[in-house]
């Protein structure tokens, strides 16, 4: 376990956890969180981790940006865009450039940049009582932390304004229903659900999981056209790995491939 002020980090073999621990301000992010989960996502890598899973302490995922501890003097600057450069931006491109995949247990209430924080899973499991809001809009703001092109991206255009300028809950089943979320579970389930997926990630092919990551990332914008050599370049990468070697081997033996992630 690792020392940070905003967050615990656990690892269990090639899974680690990040778990964000500012349980009385609903994990709502201030700008030490930042700096703490760029240092946890780094110790996790270092350590050999080949899954992720972010969850939150207490009674929620996370609640957005801390509108009263943000800073350590307490005040919220007039000029957000130079927080959104140095802070929310460089967070959200950290997440989606990850080698290795993340899975976001949500267990609570996940707003304004926190919906964001959820959305960037690859898999996301939320808890059945937990609801996701881009509740930007209910204090004047507009969506960040790459929540627009999460939630464009996810559940289309129109369910996207709908969350975007109203601002509403939208519940665990109805984020499954439009296809933000992975799986909703009852809440008593999730760690174990969580620690099985994650677990199931870290056992496989380290590697090729890393390129579909950037492969799906990419084929969302791309043409049909440049997602076929994105496509071929990633399985030239792929067929050249110790794991894809391992598969053809196990396949021949008729048991199940040993993935090492490399």
């Amino acid at each position: 376990m690792s020392d940070f002020a905003t967050l615990r980090l656990e690892q269990g073999g090639a899974v680690a956890t990040i778990t964000l621990t500012r349980a009385d301000r609903l994990n709502a992010i201030n700008l030490a969180m930042f700096a703490d989960l760029d240092g946890a996502l780094d110790a996790a890598i270092a350590g050999g981790a080949r899954a992720l899973v972010l969850t939150g302490e207490g009674r929620a995922f996370c609640s957005g940006l801390d509108l009263i501890g943000a800073t350590p003097d307490g005040r919220v600057p007039d000029a957000l865009g130079p927080i959104v450069d140095d802070y929310f931006n460089p967070l959200a491109m950290r997440l989606a450039n990850l080698p290795i995949p993340i899975l976001t247990a949500v267990n609570g209430p996940a707003a304004g940049a926190g919906c964001s924080l959820a959305l960037a899973g690859d898999i996301v499991v939320m808890a059945r009582s937990a609801y996701l809001q881009a509740a930007f809009v209910n204090i004047g703001l507009v969506p960040d932390t790459g929540a627009s092109w999460l939630i464009a991206k996810g559940a289309g255009r129109a369910k996207a304004l709908e969350m975007m300028l109203l601002g509403e809950k939208l519940q665990a089943e109805d984020a499954l229903a439009t296809g933000l979320v992975t799986r909703v579970v009852d809440d008593a389930a999730l760690p174990a659900e969580a620690v099985a997926l994650a677990t199931r990630l870290a056992e496989g092919p380290t590697v090729a999981i890393g390129l579909i990551r950037r492969q799906v990332q990419a084929a969302l914008t791309a043409t049909l056209e440049e997602t076929l050599k994105i496509e071929r370049n990633h399985q030239d990468i792929a067929g050249r790995t110790r794991d894809f070697r391992e598969a053809l081997t196990a396949f021949g033996e008729k048991r199940a491939p040993q993935f090492e992630g490399r």
